[in-house]
């Protein structure tokens, strides 16, 4: 069977393409398993600084696969795949930013997918919806990562209507970060590939980690903990590099 999902890496950077455009880069088991086996590739490989997650053909990704035996996240007991939480944990829980150059239609888990990269940038041509009501079903695993970048407003009208919507307005409610042309689409990725790998590996992986934990802390904790931490940042080798080329004015060693 050919691969349903790619992957290079060069210059720091690992592009992961979802590569099954006759089936709308539905999420079968195959599909599934293959993104999260690249993931987890990309995330230990010290060479690789950012990770962009993209797709062929005019869909991004639409949702789970209607046609697999049991769509969703298992597949079944005889066969040791990894699933769709998989993919979130790896995706959100691991080191490195996730970039997602969205260039196409994302319905169903689809949105989660996209919502689900760190930065997510979008071709202005493209439509989102959570259209899973509406073949009796509801954004249940998805709803983990999409709700927290959600207004209660909004996902009510998103989950429940299950209507698809302009990129330009998924990026208005949160979901996504930047739209763009569609023939931009990569200068604009290009840009936050930079910016990202101008920042220390060591303090990237600190900073993300952060957004996800800390909300959820008690304050006290929190505080204590992010003091610790604070230190343990500056008396690292990365933040000392960092700032002596800061005074020195040149780039810091980490910058390609």
């Amino acid at each position: 069977m050919s691969d349903a999902v790619r992957y290079e890496a060069h210059s720091g950077r690992a592009t992961i393409t979802l590569d099954r455009p006759e089936a709308k880069n539905s999420l079968g088991p195959e599909l599934v398993d293959q993104l999260a086996g690249h993931l987890e590739r990309a995330m230990g490989d010290d060479g690789v600084r950012v990770v962009v997650l993209t797709n062929t053909g005019n869909t991004f990704c639409a949702g789970a696969d209607l046609k697999a035996t049991r769509p969703g996240p298992a597949v079944g007991p005889e066969v040791d795949r990894r699933d769709f939480v998989d993919v979130f944990e790896l995706m959100q829980g691991g080191a490195k930013p996730v970039v997602g150059r969205i260039a196409g239609h994302c319905t169903g888990g689809g949105v989660g997918l996209a919502a689900a990269c760190d930065i997510s940038v979008v071709a202005s041509d493209a439509l989102i919806g959570f259209t899973e009501v509406r073949i009796g079903v509801a954004p249940a695993i998805i709803s983990v990562v999409v709700l927290p970048k959600l207004r209660r407003a909004d996902a009510l009208e998103l989950f429940l209507t299950g209507k698809r919507l302009p990129a330009a307005r998924a990026v208005e409610v949160g979901l996504l970060n930047q739209v763009c042309e569609p023939g931009e689409l990569d200068t604009a990725v290009d840009e936050v590939v930079a910016d990202l790998a101008a920042g220390g590996p060591n303090a990237l992986t600190a900073a993300k980690s952060m957004i996800f934990d800390v909300p959820g802390r008690p304050r006290a904790e929190a505080f204590a903990e992010m003091s610790e931490l604070s230190g343990r940042l500056f008396r690292s080798e990365e933040a000392a590099a960092g700032i002596a080329a800061f005074r020195e004015r040149r780039p810091a060693p980490w910058v390609p």
